[in-house]
């Protein structure tokens, strides 16, 4: 497998990268960014993905939220995917923000039109971690997942449901229950069809109930964000964990809505909790 890349810099002592590559799982060009840190030009590291919410691209982490300088210290590389395949010409793919471009809401499209390139779930969990492990100085054994938002769905429900591939997961203000949410009533309905018993192979206060991971789950969430009752709701997914058994720290922060500004000021400590289950 092939990679390109677009464009680099130097950063903390190794490089950010923007790369893109044809892919089979989306049947279309996709692109991610990488965070070579300093430790990898001595020895293989351990990987941290990061999947982003609604309407973001690669770019939005790599360049807003701060990580890289602790990515340095830890000796962990960051890889950010882009949220969806691009320039598709699948139909209405550009309609709506939050459906089609940018939110492809990291699962496996199996209705027309979405099936032939909506795979995300594939691409994060399959062929973005082989190509890494192709092209990159990594641990393979040693992979964490952190996002936001919808992206903070993506890693709980990537995590959950392949519990010998991630060593660690957290999330920032994730829709944990996209089932009963009207962001995943409507991305489920129109990617995976309308029997919504389907959609819960992709729900993570669901997934918990059967799937416990032996770490715990670490979920910053703001008090102030604007889509914390209607669409986020934590409390499902904290129910849940507390019937299944599953170990969860959800820390509510007053006063933080859903931006960027509230992931940069909780990403050391999620760094943090990620470099003691990699880097041990």
């Amino acid at each position: 497998m092939t990679i390109d890349l677009v464009n680099q810099a130097a950063c903390f002592g190794g490089t950010v990268g923007f790369y893109k590559h044809a892919s089979a799982s989306c049947n279309s060009e996709m692109k991610f960014a990488v965070y070579v840190p300093p430790q990898a030009e001595r020895e293989p590291v351990p990987v941290l993905y990061y999947l982003s919410g609604l309407t973001c691209t690669e770019e939005n982490f790599t360049v807003k939220a701060g990580a890289q300088q602790f990515a340095a210290q830890y000796g962990l590389m960051l890889v950010a995917s882009d949220t969806s395949p691009r320039n598709t010409g699948t139909p209405n793919e550009d309609q709506d923000w939050d459906l089609g471009t940018g939110a492809g809401f990291y699962v496996d499209a199996i209705e027309e039109p979405w099936r032939s390139h909506y795979r995300m779930y594939s691409y994060v969990t399959q062929e973005l971690p082989a190509l890494i492990a192709e092209h990159f100085p990594i641990k393979p054994d040693r992979q964490g997942i952190f996002g936001h938002s919808m992206g903070g769905h993506g890693a709980l429900i990537c995590a959950l449901k392949n519990p010998q591939q991630y060593r660690s997961v957290s999330a920032f203000a994730p829709i944990v229950a996209p089932t009963r949410c009207p962001w995943g009533h409507k991305a489920f309905g129109a990617y995976l069809g309308p029997d919504s018993t389907t959609w819960k192979a992709y729900d993570a206060s669901e997934l918990v109930l059967t799937t416990q991971l032996d770490y715990p789950i670490l979920i910053d969430q703001g008090t102030a964000d604007p889509f914390l009752e209607n669409q986020l709701m934590p409390q499902v997914f904290e129910q849940a964990c507390s019937s299944a058994g599953q170990a969860l720290t959800l820390r509510m922060q007053p006063g933080y809505d859903h931006s960027y500004y509230f992931i940069a000021t909780f990403m050391a400590d999620h760094m943090r909790y990620h470099a003691e289950r990699l880097c041990d």
